[in-house]
C-alpha cells in the first residue's frame, strides 16, 4: 500500500513548503523508497498558464504538456524524477470536473455539495499518485492554514488519512517561528495558533518543521511540543540556509528528521545515500574556478520566482564547471532608457530569456545586439529566440521594421509567425504547443557539440515561430539553423557560427537542468562565459 505524506504550511505564504517537499522526498528517496510528489493549489484558476508570471511566477511544463505550479520544478530537480499532470491540481480543475460530471447526470440526481462530492473528487486526484511503483507520495497544500480558500483540501486530506489509517499517512506543518527584534526573542505563538486552525478541523500534525533565522532553543522545542501536541524531537528546525536552497535535505538529514518519517510510516530505516548530493554542494559553496557573471535580461526581473527555473539552470551551468554563478538581473525597459552598455558592461554573458506581449521586447532586442557585436556568449530562449531572429533581421540582413506578428501583425517582415495550427484556437488557456518533442541537431553545430547526440527531447511553451519563408535569406547572412523538428519544419535552434557562443532555441532547456544532472546547453554556455572571462 502506497504510504502518504501531507504538508501544509502556517502562519505566512512564502515559507517554501515546496522545497521542504522536494528536500523530504529527495531524503525517503535516497534511502531506497520510490516517491512521487503532487501539488494542491486553492485557486480557482484550472491552471497557472494565464496568469501573470508577477501574480504567479514562473508557469513550469511538465513532459506531457501540463502547466504547472513552479514548485513541480523543485520536485524535479531535487529528486530526478519526472512530475506529470496528476502532479498539480487547483481548486479550477476540481470543480470543472465536478461540474462536468453533475452536466452529464452523473449524481443521479443528488444535491452536489463541497462534501461529499469536492473532497471525494479532490481524494481521487491523491489516489492518482498511488500505485506498484510508488512506495510514499507527498501532497503539498497550496495557501496557509485558516484561508477560506483551502477548507475543502484539508477536509479532503482529513478524512483520506482517516481511511488509509495512522500508520499508513503523516501530517507535517511547515510553520513560522519569526525573531521579533525590538524584543530580541523568538515567538511560538504564531505556530501554536497556526496547529490550532488545523485541530479545529480535526488535523492533528506528526511533524512540525520550523522555518526561522535563527536556531531554536531547547525552550522552543519544548513549547511547541506541549502546546501543539507533539513529540519534542519531532520539532525540526530549518534555519535559513547560508548559501543554497540544496543545503536543506542535508540540514533535515541532519536532524534525522527523515529517519523519524519512516519510523511513523512504520517503514524500515535504509543507509542514507548522499555522497553525490554533498559533493555537489561542496561544489556549488566553493568551486575552484572562481566566479562569472551572466546578465538575465527580461521584462519580469522584479520577482524572482518569475524565471526560477532559469535561475537554477544557471546555477547548475556553474556546478558543471566548478564556477559561481552571479546573476545580474537586468530588466529590459532599463536598456531601453539607457542603453545596452550602462547595464551590460562587465558581464560575461547575456541570456535572454522567454516572455509574452510587446511591453519590453525592444530591450531584449538591444540586449541581442550588443552581445553579438561585442563577441559575449549569448543564450536565448523561447521569446529570446525570436529576438535574436529579429535583431539579426534588422541589423543584418537590412529587414527594417523586422518582427514578430505577436507584437506587429502588419510587419513588412514578419520573421517571426504564429504557428498555422494555433491560427484556429480562441481559448488561452493550455492550448500552446506544450509538452516535450523531439529536436533533430545538426553535426558540427555548438547544439551537437553541447549535447553528444543527434537527437533530443525538449519540452515547449510557444504560440510563434521562426517564419521558413525567412530562412534562405537570412542563412546567406551568416545565421545558421541547427536544430529542427523531425519534419524539418519547425526551426527549434539558431546560431551564428562567426561568434564565441552564440545559440537560442524556441524550447525551454532549463525545466529539464537538474543539480546533478546540468543541462547540455547551460553547461556549454556557462563555459563560454568562463572562456569570456579568461579572453
Amino acid at each position: 500500500m502506497t504510504k502518504h505524506i501531507f504538508i501544509t504550511g502556517g502562519v505566512v505564504s512564502s515559507l517554501g513548503k515546496g522545497l521542504t517537499s522536494a528536500s523530504v522526498a529527495l531524503l525517503l528517496q535516497r534511502r531506497g523508497y520510490r516517491v512521487r510528489l503532487q501539488k494542491m493549489d486553492p485557486y480557482i484558476n484550472v491552471d497557472p498558464g494565464t496568469m501573470s508570471p508577477f501574480q504567479h511566477g514562473e508557469v513550469y511544463v511538465t513532459l506531457d504538456g501540463a502547466e504547472t505550479d513552479l514548485d513541480l520544478g523543485h520536485y524535479e530537480r531535487f529528486t530526478g524524477v519526472d512530475c506529470t499532470r496528476a502532479s498539480n491540481y487547483t481548486t479550477g480543475r476540481i470543480y470543472s470536473a465536478v461540474i462536468s460530471r453533475e452536466r452529464a447526470g452523473d449524481y443521479l440526481g443528488k444535491t452536489v455539495q463541497v462534501i461529499p462530492h469536492i473532497t471525494d473528487e479532490i481524494k481521487d486526484a491523491i489516489r492518482s499518485l498511488d500505485g506498484d511503483e510508488v512506495d510514499i507520495a507527498i501532497t503539498e497544500i497550496g495557501g496557509t492554514a485558516g484561508d477560506i480558500e483551502s477548507l475543502p483540501f484539508l477536509e479532503a486530506i482529513r478524512q483520506y488519512r482517516q481511511e488509509i489509517g495512522r500508520v499508513n499517512g503523516l501530517f507535517i506543518h511547515l510553520t513560522l517561528v519569526p525573531y521579533i527584534k525590538a524584543a530580541g526573542e523568538m515567538k511560538t505563538k504564531p505556530s501554536q495558533q497556526s496547529v490550532g486552525i488545523l485541530r479545529t478541523i480535526g488535523i492533528i500534525p506528526d511533524i512540525l518543521i520550523c522555518r526561522c533565522e535563527r536556531p531554536l532553543e531547547k525552550e522552543h522545542k519544548e513549547k511547541l511540543a506541549l502546546f501543539c501536541n507533539v513529540d519534542q524531537e519531532l520539532v525540526i528546525e530549518e534555519k535559513d540556509v547560508a548559501h543554497s536552497i540544496y543545503e536543506v535535505p542535508l540540514e533535515l538529514a541532519a536532524q534525522d528528521a527523515d529517519v523519524y518519517i519512516l519510523e511513523k510510516l512504520n517503514l524500515h530505516v535504509n543507509r542514507l545515500e548522499l555522497g553525490d548530493w554533498r559533493k555537489m554542494v561542496d561544489t556549488l559553496i566553493s568551486p575552484k574556478n572562481g566566479r562569472v557573471e551572466i546578465a538575465v535580461v527580461g521584462k519580469y526581473t522584479s520577482l524572482q520566482d518569475s524565471y526560477k527555473s532559469i535561475y537554477e539552470a544557471l546555477t547548475h551551468g556553474g556546478i558543471a564547471n566548478d564556477v559561481r554563478v552571479d546573476i545580474r538581473m537586468v530588466k529590459s525597459r532599463d536598456i531601453e532608457r539607457e542603453g545596452a552598455d550602462s547595464r551590460l558592461a562587465g558581464v560575461n554573458g547575456v541570456l535572454v530569456p522567454g516572455g509574452f506581449g510587446q511591453r519590453e521586447v525592444q530591450g531584449k532586442i538591444q540586449a541581442v545586439q550588443y552581445a553579438r557585436e561585442n563577441g559575449l556568449p549569448f543564450f536565448g530562449i523561447c521569446l529570446g529566440m525570436q529576438c535574436a531572429v529579429m535583431e539579426f533581421a534588422r541589423n543584418v540582413c537590412g529587414m527594417s521594421g523586422a518582427n514578430s506578428t505577436e507584437f506587429d501583425a502588419k510587419t513588412s517582415f514578419p520573421v517571426v509567425d504564429m504557428m498555422e495550427e494555433q491560427k484556429k484556437i480562441k481559448n488561452l488557456g493550455g492550448t500552446m504547443r506544450l509538452g516535450c518533442w523531439r529536436c533533430d541537431l545538426e553535426r558540427g553545430s555548438k547544439a551537437h557539440a553541447a549535447y553528444g547526440k543527434d537527437r533530443v527531447q525538449e519540452r515547449h511553451r510557444h504560440r510563434y515561430e521562426f517564419n521558413n519563408a525567412y530562412r534562405d535569406r537570412m542563412a546567406g547572412h551568416g545565421l545558421r539553423f541547427t536544430g529542427f523538428s523531425p519534419d524539418s519544419e519547425l526551426v527549434e535552434i539558431v546560431e551564428l557560427a562567426e561568434h564565441p557562443w552564440f545559440v537560442a532555441c524556441q524550447f525551454h532547456p532549463e525545466f529539464q537542468s537538474r543539480p546533478l544532472a546540468p543541462h547540455p546547453l547551460f553547461r556549454a554556455f556557462v563555459a563560454a562565459a568562463v572562456g569570456a572571462r579568461h579572453g
